[in-house]
């Protein structure tokens, strides 16, 4: 039976509700996404993780946001803090592997499978500030690198990428969180540029789109566009599971559930939805619906991607990581 076209971040704080148990059993979504209120300690998200699979009865994929530096919802003194991955980015591909490689252990750790990372947006000189330390460069070519090896660390710490924001978020002058960003840009240099770390990158498991009009292809935004979707499958090349940006963002306009069904109508495959309240949550999985066969394939096309972690040393890797990066 398909899932729910719909990845749920409604856990409203540290421990699973009996009311959001019942709610998220019968919604069956396909997954969760998890926010620093959800965070406590390491038993306590292991015990959260857990009890999240168990209202489900599967082993459901858990995401969170752990880009490190800014975006970052597992925290000391418990986990790593890290430094923004622009910061970062200068000290080369082994170093962004092993970064996120050990943010990747640090999740599987307490249950959770999968970061909503790398960021692969380009950075222009004016990006907005709420984006640009959060991206990995301003060359294509650069980000395509660094964030192969953000992705391959992941991976090899059992936890599946989500590469973000698709097409391309760096050349947002607003906030998507507030505002809806509208790039001029031509159509050719959106393609070598902004594109281009998504195209070489194209066969990772999942992707997430960004909330973005695309003037010179579409008025409307990139998440409820069939166009720049088309753009993510046709001209990226990108085959894996696609979810939106957080639905519950101002950029979008209508309501939620008018959010969501347009999303899944312009080809997203799931809806991620993150302010935790059941409300919220009830009329956009009335709207989502159940997962195309579409969807569900590449579902499980990135759950087969969802290995063991290897058997490395994370204390030597750390150290490595240091070494590189001149941190004592």
């Amino acid at each position: 039976m398909a899932a729910n076209a719909t990845i749920l971040g409604g856990i409203a704080g540290a421990e699973l509700t009996a009311a959001e148990r019942d709610f998220f059993r019968a919604a069956d979504p396909w997954g969760f996404i998890l926010f620093g209120r959800n965070v406590e300690s390491p038993n306590q998200l292991r015990r959260l993780t857990g009890d999240l699979r168990e209202a489900l009865g599967r082993d459901a994929v858990i995401t969170v946001d752990q880009e490190g530096g800014r975006v970052q919802r597992l925290r000391a003194p418990h986990w790593t803090d890290w430094p923004e991955p622009l910061d970062q980015a200068p000290a080369g591909p082994r170093a962004m592997w092993l970064r996120y490689h050990l943010i990747g252990r640090e999740l599987r750790a307490v249950g959770i499978d999968s970061n909503c990372a790398p960021t692969l947006d380009v950075a222009h000189a004016d990006t907005h500030p709420f984006l640009r330390s959060r991206c990995l460069g301003s060359d294509p070519d650069a980000v395509a690198t660094l964030g192969r090896a953000a992705a391959d660390g992941m991976l090899a710490a059992g936890v599946l990428p989500v590469m973000k924001h698709m097409p391309g978020h760096g050349r947002a002058v607003a906030d998507s969180h507030h505002d809806l960003p509208a790039v001029a840009a031509p159509e050719a240099e959106l393609d070598a540029i902004d594109f281009a770390p998504f195209r070489a990158l194209n066969d990772l498991p999942m992707g997430m789109t960004a909330h973005i009009r695309f003037t010179a292809l579409d008025e409307s935004p990139a998440t409820a566009s069939p166009r720049m979707i088309g753009v993510i499958r046709d001209r990226i090349g990108f085959d894996g599971l696609l979810m939106t940006d957080d639905i519950t963002m101002k950029a979008l306009s209508g309501t939620e559930a008018e959010r969501a069904r347009a999303s899944i109508a312009a080809g997203c495959d799931l809806v991620l939805h993150c302010n935790g309240t059941i409300a919220s949550m009830e009329p956009v999985v009335a709207a989502a619906g159940t997962m195309s066969p579409g969807a569900q394939r590449r579902a499980e096309a990135a759950l087969a991607r969802r290995q063991p972690p290897q058997d490395l040393d994370p204390a030597a890797l750390m150290a490595e990581w240091r070494g590189l990066t001149r941190t004592a």
